[in-house]
Order: C-alpha cells, then sequence, then structure tokens
C-alpha cells in the first residue's frame, strides 16, 4: 500500500482539477505551482478594470469620439462637437474639468496625430471677394430685367432670389436643402404674384448685404468663440452679435425695397425670413423650425409672414448662439455618407 503522504486528489498539486491536462494537452500530469509563483501572479478582475476606469474618465470618451478628435485642427472644434453632442460644463465636471474648452484642450493634446502637413487652404481675402461678387448677381440680374421690361424679370427674379440661400456659402455638411429651397421659392414666388415684380426685385436687392452681414457674423462670432472659456461665455457674446446683424440687414432690407418701389410691410418681413434662413442652413441648424416658418409665410394673412420672421428669430437666436453651430465643416466620413445615402455600414468592421 502506497503511503499516506502520497495519496494526493487529482488536482492539489496544481490548482483546479484539470487544469494541467489542459495546459499539457491531456497528458495526465500536472506540473506543481509554486506558492510564491501564486502570489506574485497579478488577478484581472472587472472590480479592478472599472477602478483603472475611474482612474482615467476621458479615455472612454477618447475613444467615443475619436473621428472627431483625429480630425479636428484645434480643440475649439473638438469643443463644438462636444457640446453638438450634448456635452455641457456641468458634464465636463464630471470629468475632472471646470468646463468644455479645458476638456476638449486635453482631448486634443491626447489624440494621436500623423506628422504629414494640411492640406493647404485657399486664401481668406480673395475667397471673400469671390463670395461678394457672386452675391452682387441675383440683385443686377433681377434689376437688370425689370429695368428693360422683360416680362419674366420676376420670376428670374424670384429663382436668384431662392437659389442665393445657399450659394454663395453651401450648407452645412448633410444632405441638400430640398423642402426647404421648395417652401422659400413658393413663398417668394406667392408674395411676388401678390405684390408684383417689385417686390421680387427687392428682395434680389438684398441678398449683397444679406452676405455681408452673414459673414461678418460668422467671422466675430468665430472670433468669440476663441476668445470664451464656457459655453455660457460664448452664448452671452454671440446673442449681440446676430441681433445686431439682423437689425442692420432689416435696415439694408428696408433701403433695397424702397429702391425697388416695393411695399416695406411686404418685402421686409419676407426679407428677413430668407436672410434667417440662409443664416440657420448654412450653420447646420435644425431644419424643421426653417420649414415651418417658410410655410408659415405662405399663408395669405396679413400678420402671416411678420409672425414667420419673429419665430425664426427665436430659433435662431437659440441655435446660433451655440458653439456646434460655429465649428468648421468637414467632409462627411464614409460612415456618414453611407448614412445620408441609405447604404448599410459595416458592423463588422474592424475599429
Amino acid at each position: 500500500m502506497a503511503p499516506a503522504e502520497a495519496r494526493v486528489a487529482p488536482g492539489e498539486a496544481g490548482g483546479a482539477p484539470g487544469e494541467g491536462e489542459r495546459a499539457l494537452g491531456g497528458s495526465g500530469w500536472a506540473a506543481p505551482r509554486s506558492e510564491g509563483a501564486r502570489q506574485d501572479t497579478p488577478v484581472a478582475t472587472p472590480q479592478a478594470a472599472r477602478r483603472r476606469a475611474k482612474g482615467d474618465p476621458v479615455k472612454a470618451l477618447l475613444h467615443r469620439h475619436r473621428e472627431l478628435c483625429e480630425r479636428a485642427v484645434d480643440p475649439l472644434e473638438i469643443a463644438a462637437g462636444l457640446e453638438a453632442h450634448g456635452v455641457t460644463d456641468r458634464t465636463a465636471a464630471r470629468f475632472r474639468h471646470r468646463d468644455v474648452f479645458s476638456l476638449a484642450e486635453e482631448m486634443y493634446a491626447r489624440t494621436p496625430r500623423g506628422e504629414a502637413p494640411a492640406a493647404a487652404q485657399p486664401p481668406a481675402r480673395a475667397s471673400a471677394f469671390r463670395g461678394f461678387g457672386y452675391a452682387l448677381l441675383p440683385g443686377a440680374l433681377a434689376g437688370a430685367a425689370a429695368a428693360a421690361g422683360l416680362p419674366w424679370a420676376g420670376s428670374a427674379a424670384v429663382a436668384v432670389t431662392v437659389a442665393a440661400l445657399v450659394w454663395p456659402g453651401r450648407a452645412a455638411a448633410g444632405r441638400f436643402p430640398y423642402a426647404a429651397h421648395l417652401l422659400a421659392a413658393a413663398a417668394t414666388g406667392w408674395a411676388a404674384y401678390r405684390h408684383g415684380t417689385a417686390l421680387a426685385v427687392g428682395l434680389a436687392l438684398a441678398v449683397a448685404p444679406g452676405h455681408l452681414l452673414a459673414a461678418a457674423f460668422a467671422a466675430r462670432a468665430t472670433a468669440r468663440l476663441a476668445g470664451s472659456r464656457a459655453l455660457e461665455d460664448f452664448a452671452d457674446r454671440a446673442r449681440p452679435l446676430l441681433l445686431a446683424a439682423v437689425a442692420a440687414f432689416t435696415a439694408a432690407a428696408a433701403g433695397a425695397a424702397a429702391l425697388a418701389g416695393a411695399p416695406l410691410t411686404a418685402a421686409v418681413p419676407l426679407a428677413l425670413v430668407l436672410f434667417l434662413t440662409r443664416l440657420l442652413l448654412r450653420h447646420g441648424a435644425h431644419r424643421g423650425p426653417v420649414a415651418a416658418a417658410l410655410a408659415l409665410a405662405l399663408v395669405p394673412a396679413p400678420a402671416a409672414v411678420s409672425a414667420a420672421a419673429a419665430g425664426l428669430l427665436v430659433h435662431a437666436v437659440l441655435a446660433l448662439s451655440r458653439a456646434s453651430a460655429h465649428a468648421r465643416p468637414h467632409p462627411p466620413t464614409r460612415k456618414e455618407k453611407q448614412k445620408m445615402t441609405g447604404q448599410p455600414t459595416d458592423q463588422g468592421a474592424t475599429r
């Protein structure tokens, strides 16, 4: 009979039963492990993983917004993108930052980037002059057609006025705003039919000052964004800029209507609706309120267009005082293109 010391239950020398057989391919012999090896080998547990995640809360945020961080050229773009995804200054406090701008700076600094230089951009001054030249075309074409007494002058004025909603200065990335354009064409054409060709010409003449004021608002808002340290601070700085641009455009639209001989009470509110529509489309705001305001402008009531302008102004104050409305437009990613065209995304692609 074997001594009592030799009677070892299966698995006692190697830890868990059968562990040695699996490690050695089922040979039937389990290699013993020393007590010191058991103590020195760290064991990964779910609690330890949670502790590591708590120690670096920004890491999960970096993974979630990886594409945003990789294509951003400065921390301001990341801050604007985070705000668009619902991250506020209060949310940033949970990531141990005082505001979204501070959180965006850390995310920008921790994002790896290649050494390749960015593509050269065209000079801003040249593009601004070219855009203003394009903005002069609607008024010039409509005015020349009306002065020549052409029968299609009113239709031409409506067409060029509606085309100027996104050109010059195309809409932000996403689907082309077909519904907004169709409603704008219907509202402008209906107003020209009711009040005459002079109203359409006045709206076309207001395109050029509208372009200048929209460009000035965008440039000054971007500068204010660079000098802000909190989302509320930027919103407080952006609202007066928007209201000043709206007031200046109202005066310019009144002058254009008077020059064309159009009734001010009909031309100015509709011009303001088109100006705010252009601003909101250009900065990527939600298009539902824009379509609703343009549909309201079709109602044949005296105060319908004024009510549409007032409602659209409230929406513009809320939407254009957000930092996300002033982020640089980027070309859509492959996933975004697939989503816009209705193609299925690659669910099994490696990350």
